[in-house]
């Protein structure tokens, strides 16, 4: 495809690099010339210096063929009129913008081809409040991932000394929880991965990636480590977009509390928040976090813009006592640094938003993407069409379809079911195939097996 990127930042950036790797086209626009030859030297790819909604820089970085048009600059309006210029003059086919101020995603009609025509609203403290929120509602785990419209969940737990699991083979999973159906897609073991089998041991300290039912993982976490109680208590440091979605999300169902640095800030969120504690101070601050009991607390969120206040607030809750931190940080150099010591959870923005872009550029039906492990691997959500002659995969049975190397079929949701995808399952059209490929070389043959050959037109 051929695609160009507005935006050299942290989200532009990572994109390029994971599309630039799958041998798109791709051209990065911004007014930045260092950020642009950092990328240029890094990467296969054409840059442009300019401002991504000028007319005559979207037609020097190919305007007038291109595919797909990503606007991801740290300007909403840049990025509105961006796809407004695309769409009038060139007519390019998909356009995606990331808009963040509230005041424009809430009014209804604006983002439509009479009016901004935005084929995809991208909102990075929307999806990033959303993955925060999920590892709150499940205490340890490293990642929640949500699939067929949230009936199936992948996901990765550390497994720890002491559980049922650990020691076991995967067959042992099967026999000792027979009521309930789940699928280990993929376990990390010193960062490299392992296809699981049947006769596959686990080992403590292993990053486990498992598919199941909704309803199912609980119990299925309760078997890799030991059962931690619900979260009730939560201070979050940072009162941004973020900080204040994620508040409003949980101030109904736990205590929650604010930590924020600007009065202003915290005047604003005292109004619209109903139940939350708003505090005014530096989340930094020793003697605040022991004012207010942070020993007390069951998880400590540091959502601030500062990658340095987050690490250092998160090292100092742990060390008052809180039992959980986790650290939003946007250098994606630092999050493997600190995460697994005494930071529980460390969380990257652009990867999180990457999933979100990558649905839309996967060929195919391809209606969920899902980045894991800072990118080096991905969970897909696939439709399957057709019939046994136009289609690799319907009407075989999982056993048979010839699957990529590093490639594991999790689950299929057929309707509302949920079926764990074992060996004699069939594969019928309008299946939601969940895929876990860990290899990420062989998405382009992924994508392969679910293209519809022309017998079926």
């Amino acid at each position: 495809m051929k695609i160009i990127i507005l935006g050299a930042g942290q989200v532009g950036g990572t994109l390029a690099e994971h599309l630039a790797r799958e041998e798109n086209d791709i051209t990065v626009v911004d007014t930045d010339a260092k950020k642009l030859r950092d990328l240029h030297t890094k990467l296969d790819i054409r840059t442009v210096t300019g401002a991504g909604s000028y007319p005559i820089v979207l037609r020097q970085a190919g305007g007038e063929d291109a595919d797909m048009l990503i606007a991801v600059t740290n300007s909403d309006e840049i990025n509105m009129i961006a796809c407004q210029v695309a769409h009038t003059l060139f007519r390019t086919p998909t356009k995606i913008a990331r808009v963040r101020a509230t005041a424009y995603l809430t009014r209804k009609g604006l983002f439509a081809h009479e009016a901004i025509p935005i084929d995809v609203l991208i909102s990075p403290e929307q999806v990033v409040t959303d993955h925060v929120r999920r590892l709150i509602e499940h205490p340890g785990a490293l990642q929640v991932l949500e699939f067929a419209g949230g009936l199936v969940q992948l996901v990765a737990v550390k497994a720890f000394y002491g559980g049922p699991l650990v020691g076991q083979d995967l067959a042992f999973l099967r026999r000792h929880m027979p009521n309930v159906d789940t699928r280990v897609a993929a376990i990390y073991r010193r960062s490299r991965p392992i296809i699981p089998r049947g006769d596959t041991v686990i080992e403590a300290d292993d990053e486990v990636f498992f598919l199941a039912a909704r309803r199912d993982i609980r119990a299925v976490m309760s078997e890799l480590r030991r059962v931690e109680r619900d979260f009730r208590r939560v201070v979050i440091a940072g009162g941004g977009n973020i900080g204040e979605r994620l508040a409003e999300h949980l101030e109904h169902s736990h205590q929650v509390k604010i930590i924020e640095h600007s009065l202003e800030r915290c005047t604003t969120l005292s109004e619209r928040l109903d139940r939350t504690v708003v505090l005014h101070g530096s989340a930094t601050s020793k003697r605040l976090l022991e004012e207010e009991n942070i020993e007390e607390c069951d998880i400590f969120c540091a959502l601030t813009n500062d990658d340095e206040v987050n690490i250092m607030s998160s090292l100092l809750a742990k060390r008052l006592g809180a039992k959980k931190v986790l650290t939003l940080i946007n250098n994606a150099a630092y999050v493997d640094l600190v995460q697994g010591g005494e930071i529980d959870i460390a969380i990257s923005p652009q990867q999180a938003t990457i999933g979100s872009l990558l649905t839309h550029v996967r060929r195919g039906d391809i209606v969920n993407v899902h980045s894991l492990r800072r990118g080096a691997a991905e969970a897909i959500e696939a439709i399957a069409h057709g019939d046994k002659q136009s289609s690799k995969v319907v009407g075989r049975t999982i056993r048979e379809i010839d699957l990529p190397d590093g490639t594991t079929i999790g689950a299929i949701v057929r309707g509302k079911e949920v079926i764990i995808a074992h060996g004699n399952v069939t594969v019928e059209s309008g299946d939601h195939v969940i895929l876990f490929v860990i290899d990420k070389r062989r998405i382009r043959d992924v994508e392969r097996l679910f293209q519809v050959g022309l017998t079926f037109f």
